[in-house]
């Protein structure tokens, strides 16, 4: 480029010389004037050179960085998962979790019972059944925890409290929990097929209990042992009860149907020569405290308990069945076996839904199409026989039988709401009519409306 700069001025130079005819003519004045033309474009030349050397320079090299010493290293803290399970729950990647839980049952119930039996204690009555508030959750190292209280009727009830350790099939739990009986008590009343458990559960005294417990889980196989005391409610410097509760389930499955077969047994000691004990059941519903059924105090120096169980779900069908037998230990008097049991069937209406099961006890029915995506949620009805006898070794505590329908709604997961009638035959019934007649029929119903998170 600066070649041809130089050239293009000497071309413009020579084109403005005079011609030869008129340098023949040139005198010596004008031949000094041209060389001082010529010198003046060389120097012009020269710097218009030297500027483009300039201009056309490569740059400078940038100067090397400077190395910047890196920050003192942090430990990262592990992610945080937030998921909803009916509430928030809580999960750290090194395996913290928290998750509140809860329930509410509302329950409308009422009994019609002859005339003399019930009184002022019997008709329709409203009451909150159960308020549960608690938490559980999981800490590093295998420990899993819950802490639960029933506040329903402002009063304080104590629920599971425990703590658990285990990391694969067996584990051990050490806290409140219910001991392990029968398939009916060990199914959530979330999850129950009518407002109130059979029969036997209540007359036969299954509640919560302190104590150490261990279980092994395979995958048909369940096997739960423990050794109790009494309900943390109970534990005074006088209570020295202790019981044993075992319970074997072998729970396959066969094709598409949940087979669940089940054994288990009782035995408690309440330690004191001076121990009674009594037997009785509500006549199913629960806003009425007269028991129609009842032993009165016993002197019991030990009872032990041995119970079956079976069911099977096949699709939208359900049945189980079980059976219990108490026998009361007496220093006294001859020894009782009382008796209870039940056979249910059971049919989830709404297509696609069926009735959940879950560690050797019934679980969650869950809407396939809940209300919130445009279903009606899941809809099941079901019917049951229910027996009770306690009458044995000159004990007339009365026989109970029971006809119960009743129709469960989930309209979503974690709403449910449930009615039932119950057709109640008794005799020799602990309350007498009002004309002292002892066998006589009676008629309950409840309906019960439940959230839980």
């Amino acid at each position: 480029m600066r070649h041809a700069l130089t050239a293009a001025l000497l071309a413009t130079s020579m084109f403005s010389l005079p011609t030869a005819a008129h340098a023949q003519a040139m005198t010596a004045e004008e031949a000094a004037e041209l060389r001082a033309e010529l010198a003046a474009l060389k120097a012009k030349v020269q710097t218009l050179e030297t500027r483009l050397d300039t201009a056309t320079a490569p740059p400078a090299p940038a100067p090397a960085p400077v190395a910047t010493p890196a920050p003192p290293s942090v430990t990262a803290k592990p992610a945080t998962e937030i998921s909803w399970k009916g509430a928030p729950e809580i999960k750290t990647a090194d395996g913290w979790s928290f998750k509140p839980r809860g329930r509410i049952q509302l329950d409308v119930a009422g009994i019609d019972a002859p005339a003399g039996v019930t009184g002022i204690r019997g008709g329709t009555a409203t009451e909150f059944r159960r308020v549960y508030l608690g938490v559980d959750g999981k800490i590093p190292g295998g420990f899993s925890y819950r802490v639960e209280a029933d506040i329903a009727n402002s009063t304080v009830e104590l629920t599971d409290i425990y703590l658990t350790y285990g990391t694969g099939p067996l584990s051990v739990t050490a806290g409140q929990i219910k001991p392990f009986w029968s398939l009916e008590d060990m199914t959530s009343d979330l999850f129950t097929s009518f407002t109130e458990r059979a029969a036997f559960t209540q007359a036969f005294g299954f509640e919560r209990r302190v104590g150490l417990s261990a279980q092994y889980k395979g995958k048909a196989l369940l096997l739960q042992a423990g050794v109790f005391g009494d309900n943390a409610a109970e534990l005074t410097d006088s209570n020295h009860s202790l019981s044993v509760d075992g319970r074997v389930v072998f729970m396959p499955k066969l094709g598409n149907a949940q087979l669940h077969l089940a054994a288990s047994g009782h035995y408690r000691d309440p330690n004191d020569p001076a121990a009674t004990n009594r037997y009785r059941a509500r006549p199913f519903v629960h806003t009425t405290d007269v028991r129609l059924v009842d032993t009165g105090l016993l002197d019991i120096s030990s009872e032990r308990g041995l119970g079956l169980e079976g069911a099977v779900i096949a699709g939208p069908f359900h049945a189980a069945g079980e059976a219990y037998w108490q026998t009361v230990k007496r220093s006294t008097a001859a020894d009782p076996t009382f008796f209870g049991g039940y056979a249910e069937v059971g049919m989830v209406l709404t297509g696609g839904d069926v009735r959940g099961y879950k560690d050797g006890a019934f679980d969650r029915l869950k809407p396939s199409k809940p209300i919130n995506a445009g279903g009606i949620g899941a809809i099941e009805v079901n019917a049951r026989y229910d027996y009770l006898d306690l009458n044995d070794a000159g004990i007339v505590g009365g026989q109970q039988k029971t006809a119960l329908i009743g129709i469960v709604w989930a309209p979503i997961d974690y709403i449910r709401i449930t009615a039932n009638y119950g057709k109640l035959w008794l005799d020799d019934a602990r309350v007498a009519t009002a004309t002292g007649d002892r066998s006589y029929s009676a008629d309950t119903f409840g309906l019960r409306t439940q959230i839980d998170f």
